[in-house]
Order: structure tokens, then sequence, then C-alpha cells
């Protein structure tokens, strides 16, 4: 418990003033230890009646891992265009770039009381509707609206039965698309169940984990 809070307290105090990064939580670690890496910070900020997703990487180093601390209370639609940018520069450098090197969310561990890391170095992320015929949508409200033969919607927490129970052509694919009015933490809740789903290996599905969609 104790190194679990050192962790947080780090996050809040890192870049020279107090700026809170509210992490997403679950109960499940993906990656627990990064090494070699560089902090980017996307804080939450309110000006007005404008919420703003503000940027801090100036710690940010080409060559290392990057670890995004990403507050949950934003919404995807001011996050995902950071990210992008992000994930742009970092691919597009020459002098400096490093094949090895990955980028992860980072979040809370709410049972192992210790951070945890989710990589998404290979997403290629689009901020429009995804043209393709078999999709998964997550929606802001915890349903997934499901576009194939038959269109419906369904509970997040039945997603495993779901896609046990699909069988399509092997040459088709699923794709993952998202709210772009969900919060940041609703969308890395999503994804580590994604993931979990995923890696136990869903026959007769063969599912895109390189591209999503938000809109």
């Amino acid at each position: 418990m104790k190194y679990f809070s050192l962790i947080i307290a780090f996050l809040l105090f890192s870049c020279g003033k107090k700026e809170d990064v509210l992490l997403p939580k679950s109960n499940v670690t993906i990656v627990k230890d990064v090494q070699d890496h560089s902090p980017i910070y996307i804080f939450f900020k309110v000006e007005g009646k404008d919420t703003i997703a503000d940027l801090n990487r100036k710690s940010a180093i080409i060559s290392t891992n990057w670890i995004f601390n990403i507050d949950k209370r934003l919404p995807l639609k001011l996050v995902m265009p950071q990210i992008i940018k992000l994930q742009d520069k970092k691919r597009n450098e020459k002098m400096h770039q490093n094949e090895e090197s990955e980028n992860y969310y980072s979040y809370a561990d709410s049972v192992g009381k210790n951070l945890a890391f989710l990589p998404f170095t290979k997403v290629f992320y689009k901020l429009e509707i995804a043209n393709n015929r078999s999709q998964l949508y997550f929606k802001k409200n915890g349903m997934i609206h499901y576009s194939g033969r038959k269109a419906y919607d369904f509970p997040k927490s039945n997603l495993k039965p779901f896609l046990d129970s699909l069988i399509i052509n092997p040459k088709a694919q699923i794709t993952f698309s998202y709210d772009k009015n969900m919060s940041y933490g609703d969308y890395i809740q999503s994804k580590i169940l994604v993931k979990n789903i995923i890696d136990k290996k869903i026959p007769f599905v063969f599912i895109n984990e390189e591209q999503e969609f938000v809109f």
C-alpha cells in the first residue's frame, strides 16, 4: 500500500507543481514494470465552461518507452488528437528513433495496489466512422453496439460470451470503435477487457487490434 501511495504522489508532483492526474482503475495488471521510460502527462483543466486536455511532454525522450499518464475524467474527443499527434511524432522521428521503444497507458491496479501499464504502440487511431461491416462500438452508456448481419446492443459485461458465440468468415474481421464522448477512464477499462478476451484466442473471429476508430 505504501508503494502504491508513493507512485501516485510521483504523478501528482512530478511536473514541478501540484497538478492532479486522476488515473483510470482496473482490477488486473497487464504490464507491471516498464524500464527506460519517459512520462507524458495530460491534465484535466476547466477554463470557464470549457474542459481542456492540458498536455505536458517536456520530459519525453524519443528513444525511450513513453508512459502516458492521462486524467480519467477527460473525454476521448479531447485526448485522442493529442495521442495521435505524439504517436506520429515518434513514428516519424529518424535521427533518435528506437524501434524497440513502446508506448503505454498508465492506470492503477486497485487490487494489486500498484501502477500498471497497457501497451498501445501498434494501434493506429482514426477519428472517423469505421467503414468495416463487422464492428463493435463501445458507447458512453456502457453498452456495446454490434454492426454485422444484425445490429443490436448488449452490455459490455457480455462481450466475451458474444464473441464466443460469433462465427464469421475467417477472412473477415471485427474492428473496435469508441464513442468520442466516452471518458478516458471508461476507454481504458474497455481496452483492458478486450485485451483479456483477445489473449484467450477467441475462435473463428479475427479481431483487428491495430486500428481503432473514435467518433
